[in-house]
């Protein structure tokens, strides 16, 4: 049996810039090993050689069977190593770890997406899912906020999703450009502009811990239960099996419970500084 620790090689078939600190990597399996299925929400381990590993988010289609896919932001040694793979080079892969969005068990619902930042790279599986099961929901709305238009993850693709999927997309800025026509403000000014019927939504919200306070907040002021209402709490995890520690919220390890929380979950948890 091979252990959960030993990471498989992976290799870039292509990588694209996002934004200036941000990139994605389109991977695919350099061995023979079986593809590594994930849900929607789940995440990997990354292994740079030389220079450690780090837990990223699966962004990618999860229907999609031959190639991994992962946005990253360059803020440290092992993403900034990261960053510097191009076509060809080879990294460490382990997983997928983690509990997902699970959008099955909200079939029927309403969905209303609120992400800020790189906040989106986590909920793009499940945006996949939404656009290509659209029917077995009701209303779709994605609301997602960017420090400024250079700085919107996947744009062309959020136009697509309104187009092709019958989403209402509303996109937001903190600080507005030259060119720049849309709103202007935080994602969760959003949330009174778009249609839901609050008692039977599922909220996934996903992106700094603040915007995801206010989000809460103003989810529970339109009405939407705490039960409906699911979190990505990515944290600073360093095993993914629940082993070192270092992810843990209170009786949870966001590892190996998480990343995705019921709010009811970890709500006692959210605004207790530093833990």
């Amino acid at each position: 049996m091979i252990s959960p620790m030993v990471p498989r090689p992976f290799r870039v078939r292509s990588r694209r810039k996002e934004t200036a600190d941000t990139f994605t990597l389109v991977l695919e399996p350099a061995d023979d090993g079986p593809f590594p299925a994930f849900a929607p929400g789940q995440f990997h381990m990354l292994y740079a050689h030389g220079c450690g590993e780090a837990a990223i988010s699966i962004s990618g289609d999860p229907d999609d069977h031959q190639t991994v896919v992962h946005t990253i932001r360059a803020v440290g040694t092992v993403t900034q190593a990261l960053g510097r793979l191009r076509r060809g080079d080879t990294l460490g892969l382990r997983g997928p770890y983690g509990r997902g969005w699970n959008i099955e068990s909200a079939e029927g619902d309403d969905i209303v997406v609120v992400a800020g930042g790189i906040g989106l790279a986590p909920l793009r599986p499940a945006m996949h899912r939404l656009v290509d099961r659209r029917d077995r929901y009701g209303q779709v709305s994605a609301c997602i906020g960017a420090r400024t238009p250079e700085d919107r993850l996947y744009a062309a693709e959020a136009e697509a999703w309104a187009a092709r999927g019958r989403i209402a997309v509303r996109t937001t800025v903190d600080h507005a450009g030259p060119g720049w026509t849309g709103p202007v403000g935080v994602v969760t000014d959003q949330l009174s502009r778009i249609r839901f019927a609050p008692r039977r939504t599922t909220a996934l919200v996903c992106g700094p811990e603040i915007m995801m306070r206010v989000a809460v907040s103003a989810l529970r002021r339109a009405g939407v239960p705490d039960a409906r209402i699911l979190l990505s709490m990515e944290r600073n995890m360093r095993c993914a099996i629940g082993h070192c520690g270092h992810c843990q919220l209170g009786p949870h390890f966001v590892c190996a419970d998480g990343p995705v929380f019921r709010l009811p979950d970890v709500a006692r948890w959210m605004d207790v500084a530093q833990l």
